[in-house]
This record gives structure tokens, C-alpha cells and sequence, in this order.
């Protein structure tokens, strides 16, 4: 083969990877069509802004599972890639001893709520909310770098909006200060649906459901915490802010599906970046 010819079969197979990344591209847009990301900035404002009315009882927050119900409905019985994250509120057990109810109930409502908004405007859909976590997925199936790239940006959007949007308001009304800890896998899962009837639940059951369970509860307070395949996955500028966490054998059993060595995890070392 002549240079010449190598140069054109190089240009074809560039040619080749973009148009398949552009189609990827084109078809995760248009599956996702309904939902508009929104910049960090706008994510803190609206929720300082509900947040005070809810304090003053002029806001009642409203949340709804029927997003990611329904996509889950297209998807029963059979097995999906997605990326599985969750967002664990810090402390809430010494809450519930310490606050009274209503205060407590304010905080979980806001909290739940908030961070739902977050997961939407990123193009993810909410699970379910397991006493004060909420579990939320992302599709993988057309683009999984870009699946990934949304979580990871979704985790950084859910603690800029509680350091920043609430806070600083519950600080103003003499509620404690709330942490969070975010974790994430990827991974093929099977779609469960507990009943025949088309209103009855969705589940999600899967190796990266437990894996990114486990994650979180290894967490650090305000840190995000990921998987090896969602690590590898993402553009090498944002890897770069993970690093490696150190566990034991007592803490830590899970391996990796395709290879059976252990299974790595990072966490983000500047919440800020």
C-alpha cells in the first residue's frame, strides 16, 4: 500500500468515526428532546427562590417519579446500559433526633426536590427516593461517553446548588447545613415491573445498582465517587480530577465483570473543579 493510499483510508476512517459519533450524537438528542440543560447559576437562583417561599409556606414542593416511569415502561423485561447515581443526604438520622418534624420534613422535601430538578435539567431521570437518597439514571444506550459526561456534570450541579443555593437560605433561618454524598456506576441492568398493569412500579436490578450504592456509603461528605467504567469513560481533562481510592479487603469485595480483578473506584478531589 502506498502512502497515498494510507493517507486516504486514514482520512476515510476519521471521516467514518465522525459521522458514527455525529449520529450517536444526533440520535441521544433526539431521545432526549423534552429536556433543556440548564447552567449551574440558573440551577442555584431557582432554588434559592423556592426555597424561600417553602420557608415561609408560599411554595409546596411537588416531586414526580412518572419521567423516568415512563421511560422505564419502553424498557421492561429487557436489559439497558445506563448510569446508576446516587445522592445520599449526610446526617439526616441525628436530624430527625434533633429538629422537629416539620423542620426535618422541610429539609428532605427541599432536598429531594432540588436535586431531582438538577437530574432533569442534565438529562437524567429519577428513580425513587429511599428515605433521605435519591437514585436517579441516566441512558447509556446511545452514547455512553456522553451518558457518563452528563452524570458526573449532574453530580458537580448538586453540590454547587446546595453549597450555594440552599445554604445559605437555611442558614438564615437556623436550619443546619446539609452535606451530601453522590455515587455512580455504569452498567447493563434489567428493567423490573412489579405488577401487569401499566401503572404498577419499575424497578432497576443490576451488578452497577449495588456497586454504586456501596460507592456512595464509601464517600466522603460533599465528594463524588464513580466506578472504573464510568472513569474510563470520560474526556481525560475531567479524569485527571479523580483519584484512586485506597480500600481494604474488608470494605471493599466487588470486581470487575470482564476481568475479575478487583473493581477500581475514584473520587473527585476538588468539589469546586
Amino acid at each position: 500500500m502506498t502512502e497515498a493510499d494510507k493517507l486516504q483510508e486514514n482520512d476515510e476512517g476519521d471521516k467514518t468515526n465522525k459521522a458514527l459519533f455525529n449520529m450517536m450524537m444526533s440520535s441521544d438528542t433526539r431521545a432526549h428532546s423534552d429536556y433543556k440543560t440548564v447552567d449551574s447559576e440558573t440551577l442555584v437562583s431557582q432554588t434559592q427562590d423556592r426555597l424561600w417561599r417553602a420557608l415561609k409556606r408560599r411554595f409546596q414542593y411537588d416531586v414526580s417519579l412518572q419521567p423516568g416511569q415512563e421511560y422505564l415502561l419502553n424498557h421492561v423485561s429487557s436489559k439497558i446500559p445506563l448510569v446508576i447515581i446516587y445522592a445520599d443526604l449526610v446526617g439526616s438520622t441525628n436530624m430527625s433526633m434533633t429538629l422537629p418534624a416539620d423542620k426535618l420534613t422541610t429539609i428532605i422535601r427541599a432536598f429531594t426536590y432540588e436535586m431531582s430538578q438538577v437530574i432533569y435539567s442534565h438529562e437524567g431521570y429519577v428513580l425513587k427516593y429511599v428515605g433521605d437518597a435519591v437514585i436517579a439514571f441516566f441512558p447509556a444506550s446511545y452514547n455512553k461517553l456522553l451518558a457518563c459526561d452528563r452524570a458526573v456534570q449532574c453530580a458537580k450541579s448538586m453540590l454547587t446548588v446546595i453549597k450555594n443555593g440552599i445554604n445559605p437560605i437555611l442558614n438564615q433561618y437556623d436550619y443546619p447545613e446539609l452535606n451530601v454524598k453522590i455515587g455512580m456506576d455504569e452498567g447493563e441492568n434489567v428493567i423490573v415491573q412489579y405488577g401487569h398493569d401499566r401503572s404498577s412500579q419499575i424497578d432497576i436490578l443490576g451488578y452497577c445498582m449495588n456497586i454504586a450504592a456501596k460507592i456512595t456509603s464509601l464517600t466522603n461528605p460533599n465528594r463524588i465517587s464513580i466506578g472504573e467504567d464510568v472513569h474510563k469513560m470520560l474526556h481525560p481533562s475531567i479524569r485527571a480530577k479523580f483519584k484512586e481510592m485506597k480500600l481494604n479487603a474488608d470494605e471493599w469485595k466487588y470486581t470487575d465483570r470482564q476481568t475479575g480483578k478487583l473493581y477500581k473506584v475514584y473520587t473527585m478531589q476538588d468539589s469546586k473543579a
